[in-house]
């Protein structure tokens, strides 16, 4: 009877094949052999590149896909060094090292990356993590070595990166030419506010010059930010209010704007919404409080915030509505500016009018549930 190739170099099928009354082989040896069949099969299933390396950092084992990835023989990586592998890509001082501390210091390595030029492959990033695998003999230890072909999602990293860059360079430009147009309108509306003969055409002009330079003292501050950055809103109204003010009152009126705002900070796109309620109260503010030579007239523009809540607030110590007068006029532009903003920020509208003055506040408040009946 002829021999079986195949049986002598398995030792699991030449155990089966066997006549019955054939010496056994010694079941440790049995035991190791089928212990290595089955970690190879478990190696193989994994679809990303893996190597099991011994105490030495030798290959003990590799996948089917390192193989295949790699476009490498067994005879060229089975028991060699991993730093021996290809044509040195793998030798690397720091992987040696952190290699070596998994061994002597139980450390895993996540995420290392390998950028390399392979054979068969070119320019290619490689993610390599690796942990080490402990058995009851102390003597024995392997360690698994993960290893990831990222190469294309370094590549879409970089081009998304690029494309952003592109964006932040057209938006800065766009800003740039928004806000040298709103110059451009705000100092023509000024020259014709000049040379018309109707009075209201003229306080029209200026009304529409102040909002613009509103505008454009906020799209400056905002500059660069995006819609979902974080806005520090103390600096930001305090410059919004100086603006306002040197349009508005200059040397001539006795009147202050002052702005109160402890702590707080709103998305970009909220800033803007917040700063043009402010600019339409403070210009109502000063142009309708203050009727007469008023000594001492105030405007306060307050914030106040207690997560999730806030309230903002622009309050005068004008004329405010005299005793027993409780008409109600047709709420006119600003008004209706006013009440589409708070509107978009979930927020609501109160008129607090005396002789005193006027605050007009714009909450927004979330109350928590009331508890639950007892029984």
């Amino acid at each position: 009877m002829s021999s079986d190739p195949t049986a002598t170099r398995n030792p699991l099928l030449a155990t089966a094949l066997a006549p019955p009354d054939a010496p056994q082989p010694d079941p440790l040896l049995l035991e190791s052999d089928r212990g290595r069949a089955l970690a190879q099969a478990i190696v193989d299933t994994i679809r990303e590149p893996l190597l099991v390396l011994d105490r030495d950092l030798r290959v003990v084992l590799a996948s089917r896909s390192f193989y295949k990835v790699f476009k490498v023989g067994r005879q060229d990586v089975q028991g060699r060094p991993v730093h021996a592998l290809g044509n040195g890509q793998w030798d690397i001082p720091e992987l040696r090292l952190l290699l070596d501390g998994i061994l002597r210091r139980h450390t895993v390595m996540e995420a290392f990356e390998v950028a390399q030029d392979f054979p068969g492959l070119g320019p290619r990033t490689m993610l390599l993590n690796a942990r080490a695998l402990f058995y009851r003999d102390a003597a024995q230890t392997t360690i698994l070595l993960a290893i990831e072909d990222i190469t294309e999602r370094r590549v879409a990293e970089r081009e998304t990166t690029d494309l952003l860059r592109q964006k932040e360079t057209l938006l800065e430009e766009m800003q740039h030419r928004v806000a040298n147009s709103l110059q451009i309108i705000a100092s023509i509306l000024l020259l014709k506010a000049r040379t018309v003969q109707s009075e209201e055409t003229r306080r029209h002009l200026h009304d529409a010059h102040q909002r613009i330079m509103s505008v454009a003292t906020m799209q400056q501050h905002l500059r660069g930010s995006r819609s979902e950055d974080v806005i520090e809103l103390g600096p930001y109204l305090t410059r919004l209010c100086e603006t306002l003010a040197a349009s508005m009152i200059g040397d001539s009126r006795p009147i202050t704007l002052k702005v109160e705002v402890d702590r707080g900070t709103a998305s970009s796109s909220q800033a803007v919404s917040l700063g043009l309620i402010v600019t339409e109260l403070v210009i109502n503010a000063l142009k309708h409080a203050f009727p007469g030579e008023q000594n001492d007239g105030r405007v306060v523009v307050a914030y106040d915030f207690a997560e999730p809540n806030w309230r903002l607030s622009v309050s005068d110590n004008g004329i405010g509505r005299p005793p027993g007068n409780l008409d109600k006029t047709k709420p006119g532009l600003g008004t209706s500016i006013i009440e589409a903003l708070a509107r978009q920020l979930g927020a609501g509208v109160d008129v607090s009018m005396d002789q005193q003055g006027t605050i007009v506040s714009i909450t927004h408040a979330i109350f928590a549930a009331p508890p639950p009946a007892t029984a």
